[in-house]
């Protein structure tokens, strides 16, 4: 037997009477992990063993080396076992120990949060709406059809009330598409004159950067005799200009609303381009038209008061509705609508 071969046979000896008692020792995992790296790391006993194997003859090396290898085996399975025992005291050990009162205080404090960024946009958006002589109401979510499209006026073959547009729970029954179930519902329970705005989450098969599946709305109506569009005018410019600023310039465009006629959508001067001198050259948000829109808006429709039960020749009113989110998106420059719902505190801290 040559010299080399008989001092790592002498060296494995050694290291099989050691690293049993070395790994008993141990009472925590990373003790271990420390005693095995001792043997089998990069630089430890065992590795340092394989790489001598070049020095024996070579036909004594396989025999040697399947020494080494044996070796190596049982300290892995030693060290398995150790770690099962460790695992197995910390785990006895938590369940045995006087049980931990998750009454008490914390030690350390806990930061203190703040409201989300929408429900902020949404409480100053009702405190408007409130200071202007509106009443809070609320609705449900899960809506019948009749309130949440016949009654508002809307065709048969509207493309709303489509299985791709609207997530429906059975025939008749569906998640809201907008909240203007509640106008249906307090003018269908009510007598005029109502001045109501509500606010709330609505469901839509929607889904990308700037619109989502759910979202919010607010939604307002005011019923009475000789309610007139001037009036409509009025009151969306005063909340145009509480809410962006006296300054912001205010526009109404006609556009089409199934329960509404006529129907107008109201834009607002954009906030993002607009220079010391009240000009507003454009940009990415506004497209390049120097104006944002924030809602759409309309007299009532006289066929939406017949269905609720009011008299359309005594009462006329008007309605309007906007999303919470486009709102909030433009307040705080947010550019994906998603980063509202995935609750990143890293997000949510900046607001």
């Amino acid at each position: 037997m040559t010299d080399a071969r008989q001092d790592i046979e002498q060296t494995i000896a050694s290291l099989r009477s050691a690293y049993p008692s070395s790994f008993a020792q141990c009472a925590t995992e990373q003790q271990l992990r420390d005693a095995n790296a001792r043997f089998l790391g990069k630089k430890g006993d065992v590795t340092a063993l394989l790489k001598r194997l070049g020095s024996i003859e070579a036909d004594q090396r396989k025999a040697v080396g399947a020494l080494v290898n044996d070796l190596k085996s049982e300290i892995e399975k030693a060290f398995a076992a150790a770690l099962a025992r460790i695992d197995k005291a910390r785990r006895d050990k938590e369940l045995n120990e006087r049980f931990f009162d998750l009454s008490l205080p914390g030690r350390v404090p806990t930061p203190r949060g703040h409201v989300h960024p929408l429900m902020q946009t949404r409480d100053d958006m009702l405190a408007i709406f409130k200071d202007l002589g509106f009443v809070i109401a609320a609705g449900p979510e899960v809506e019948l059809e009749q309130n949440n499209f016949t009654k508002l006026a809307f065709p048969p073959d509207h493309p709303a009330t489509d299985m791709q547009d609207s997530f429906w729970i059975k025939p008749g029954v569906l998640l809201r598409t907008h909240t203007s179930n509640v106008q249906i519902r307090e003018m269908s329970g009510r007598t005029p004159p109502l001045a109501v705005v509500s606010a709330g989450v609505v469901y839509r098969r929607d889904d990308d950067v700037t619109h989502s599946p759910m979202f919010h709305q607010i939604e307002g109506f005011i019923v009475d005799e000789n309610v007139s569009f001037a009036q409509l005018k009025g009151v969306l410019t005063a909340f145009a200009h509480r809410l962006y600023g006296a300054d912001v310039p205010v526009r109404f465009r006609p556009s089409y609303f199934p329960f509404v006629e006529p129907g107008a959508e109201l834009d607002v001067g954009c906030v993002f381009c607009a220079r010391p001198d009240g000009t507003r050259p454009g940009c990415r948000v506004c497209k390049g038209t120097g104006w944002i829109e924030i809602l759409g808006c309309g007299m009532i429709h006289p066929q939406v008061f017949e269905n609720c039960g009011i008299d359309p020749d005594r009462y006329t009113g008007f309605a309007f509705g906007m999303g919470i989110e486009r709102v909030a998106m433009l307040r705080y420059g947010i550019p994906d609508i998603r980063l509202l719902f995935e609750n990143d505190p890293r997000f949510l801290a900046q607001f």
